[in-house]
């Protein structure tokens, strides 16, 4: 599956252009990364329940994959912030895609281990390039034309992180549930990641001034100015999104077992093409809502969307149930890019450091799967874990509500 982007309208609009100069070529080398960083993200979706299965351990410790991915994020995304502000996006992005693509690779010899405790180092190191990336790629895609446009492009980058998604477990799913060897998909993956590093080191991305906040004043303290209200709630909210996806993401193959009965292949591919497929295409939608429509206010309907939806899958039982998942990835699709975007307008100036802080609260990743996974285990009911997802889609939705009042 393919997302095509269209060139020829995106270049005479002015989404991409920023006093004279158009930046749509570096827009689409940037937005390929995306893409990387989706498929590594879902694909721990399928690896969660493989471990299940594979290694005969509990929900809970299957989620130190998640653990060990989203706690990369927590402690790298300060350093590459730093490394940002000091050489520039493109030693981030190369910084990245070096990480990953190792941690990739060590699945190989992981392969041979068989041990649980290796494979989540190694997840430990493609978290920690993914954090690069990240916190490479999103500031800098807001950037790259009109600043009013910032959350569009924004979420059209996120369109290739969607196919990414749909890839993730669909891959994953037809190798690993199938008895090939993870090595497999991972030694794939690290070939890819490090020729496309390879290709990055040759290329250019123009330095391109803050399209956000114009720099704060001399006398102006910078970390009294970034950590204002606005952008604490954007920080708190994006913590409790990350949480949500991942807790979602993590328990949706167990709860299509338990509800649907449902085989982990079967599963995987509903996840694939369903889940992720309707999250690209909401990502898709979004991202043309919000050039007519204010961003907060379409994040805000999706929000209450994904609050009521994530209410069904705790209450009720069958296909009702079933259902509401698939409105949660229809709407959450719009939430991450939307409100990073959202909270980068209140960093006054500080966009690098606000990007990294930013970045961090994906550590909220590492969280929500240990604490539904506890509450899988110690009530037998993986529909009672989903209370974490929905109390944090609620909070988001009263975010929106803040930042409507705000401006």
């Amino acid at each position: 599956m393919t997302t095509e982007i269209p060139t020829k309208d995106l270049r005479h609009s002015g989404i991409f252009r920023l006093e004279g100069k158009s930046y749509l070529k570096p827009f689409l080398l940037i937005s390929s990364l995306f893409f990387l960083w989706g498929f590594a993200h879902s694909i721990l979706e399928v690896l969660n329940p493989h471990f299940q299965e594979a290694f005969q351990i509990s929900k809970t410790k299957a989620a130190f994959v998640q653990v060990a991915v989203y706690g990369g994020y927590f402690l790298m995304a300060l350093p590459v912030g730093f490394i940002i502000k000091r050489w520039g996006y493109r030693a981030g992005v190369l910084l990245g895609l070096g990480l990953y693509g190792i941690g990739a690779l060590l699945f190989i010899p992981g392969a041979r281990i068989g041990s649980f405790w290796f494979f989540v180092f190694s997840l430990f190191v493609i978290g920690c390039g993914l954090t690069c990336l990240e916190t490479s790629a999103n500031p800098y895609t807001t950037r790259l034309g009109d600043p009013s446009k910032a959350e569009a492009r924004i979420n059209l980058s996120q369109s290739l992180n969607g196919v990414g998604w749909i890839m993730g477990p669909w891959v994953g799913g037809m190798l690993l549930f199938t008895g090939r060897s993870i090595a497999v998909p991972y030694a794939v993956v690290g070939a890819v990641v490090l020729l496309v590093g390879l290709l990055f080191s040759r290329a250019k991305l123009p330095d391109v001034p803050s399209a956000i906040h114009s720099q704060p004043k001399p006398e102006a303290k910078p970390r009294g100015k970034l950590l204002n209200r606005g952008f604490m709630l954007g920080l708190v909210a994006l913590l409790l999104y990350v949480a949500a996806q991942t807790g979602v993401n993590s328990f949706f193959i167990n709860y299509m077992k338990e509800a649907a009965s449902l085989s982990s292949e079967q599963a995987s591919r509903w996840l694939a093409f369903g889940g992720m497929g309707l999250f690209a295409v909401g990502r898709m939608a979004g991202s043309g809502l919000m050039s007519h429509l204010r961003p907060s206010l379409v994040l805000l309907t999706a929000a209450l969307l994904a609050t009521l939806a994530t209410l069904s899958v705790v209450l009720w039982e069958g296909m009702a149930s079933v259902a509401g998942f698939f409105v949660v990835y229809a709407s959450e699709s719009i939430m991450f890019p939307t409100i990073f975007a959202l909270a980068l307008r209140h960093c006054n100036g500080h966009t690098e450091l606000a990007s990294s802080l930013l970045v961090m609260t994906i550590v909220g990743g590492a969280i929500a799967p240990l604490l539904m996974g506890l509450i899988a285990d110690r009530t037998g009911s993986t529909p009672h874990a989903f209370l974490i997802p929905l109390i944090c889609y609620a909070y988001i939705a009263a975010y929106c509500l803040s930042e409507l009042k705000a401006r």
